[in-house]
């Protein structure tokens, strides 16, 4: 099986995500091995060394993504026994003569911790925490968000990824067994009607969900499952909360789908 190394002088997030982003187009199986934080000629070296005993083992040269800037530690790794795309280099020129300004390279400057990003996305990750599950009801006004919808519809894992990754306060609230004779806004939700999301999904699959933590309960019954999808979908149409079903979507895939429809500014960068 072929190699794909992903190295940077930082997280190697970047090299990941354009990496996976081209290899995923081909069907074919990678062993994928990330390399991050290689900041001196040593530890270039090293990954050096790592990258050619790969080739030499499965025969076939290693594809290897990276994004460094010191020109010494990109000089090792790109006389590897590898065949090397490096990200930064192919953009940069375009974007420097679109731009009229000379590119000033700088390692970490991608991910600093410096940037007001990082802190809103933990004061974001604190709030999303401090309000999963309805266990706070009462500072909804600091939400940019409010995710409600039925137990195991994805609103926990949803919440704390738009806020670890965007910075987006993310509260979430679940409809229960209890609400559903007569399924309606909760009065302490109306005054912030307008940041609800609703999640649903499809009733068998929330079955199979649900029968993982309380086998042949009435919580996991296909009965139930049904009804209480039924009523929030009823719910969601009647008072124009915009949804959507998360039953074959990644956490990523409903997180993008969210911020498209309701354009949430992200803190991210």
């Amino acid at each position: 099986m072929r190699t794909a190394f992903y190295i940077s002088d930082g997280t190697a997030i970047t090299s990941e995500v354009f990496g996976h982003a081209l290899l995923s187009l081909f069907p074919l199986e990678f062993n994928h091995d990330t390399i991050a934080f290689v900041e001196t000629e040593q530890q270039a070296l090293a990954a050096k060394d790592k990258i050619n005993r790969a080739a030499k083992v499965t025969g076939e040269k290693p594809l290897v993504f990276h994004t460094f800037v010191n020109p010494k530690i990109r000089e090792i790794i790109d006389s590897c026994d590898a065949i090397i795309y490096n990200f930064l280099e192919h953009f940069i020129s375009p974007i420097e003569q679109e731009l009229g300004v000379s590119a000033k390279p700088k390692a970490h400057r991608t991910h600093s911790i410096h940037e007001n990003s990082y802190d809103n996305r933990i004061d974001a990750v604190n709030y999303s925490l401090a309000n999963d599950d309805g266990s706070n009801i009462t500072n909804y006004e600091q939400a940019d968000l409010i995710l409600v919808g039925v137990s195991r519809s994805g609103k926990t894992p949803t919440s704390l990824y738009l806020a670890l990754q965007y910075g987006i306060k993310t509260a979430n609230y679940p409809f229960i067994d209890e609400d559903m004779d007569a399924l309606k806004i909760p009065d302490f939700l109306k005054p912030h009607k307008k940041k609800l999301f609703g999640l649903t999904i499809d009733a068998q699959r929330l079955m199979d969900i649900r029968d993982g933590r309380m086998a042949n309960s009435k919580y996991s019954s296909a009965r139930q499952c049904r009804m209480e999808i039924r009523a929030v979908e009823n719910l969601y149409k009647k008072e124009k909360i915009p949804f959507i079903n998360t039953t074959k979507l990644s956490v990523e895939e409903i997180t993008a789908k969210i911020l498209a429809q309701t354009g949430l500014q992200r803190y991210k960068y």
